[in-house]
């Protein structure tokens, strides 16, 4: 995601949206782990993502 739609979503959406990106992390690394994935730079830029995500979540936390 980037981070213009990242300042879209309410604090809610974000708490779910990592949820599922979290979900989605563990279960590449795990396909990973038994035979390698065709994309591994997937992994890089869903952490990526969790990371703009969290620091979003972080930054609205710290202003209330």
């Amino acid at each position: 995601m980037k981070k213009q739609d990242i300042t879209k979503l309410s604090s809610e959406d974000l708490k779910k949206e990592i949820s599922n990106q979290n979900s989605q992390l563990v279960n590449l690394k795990l396909s990973n782990r038994m035979a390698p994935i065709e994309n591994p730079l997937r992994i890089r830029s869903i952490r990526k993502s969790i990371a703009r995500l969290n620091t979003e979540l972080t930054k609205r936390l710290n202003q209330a």
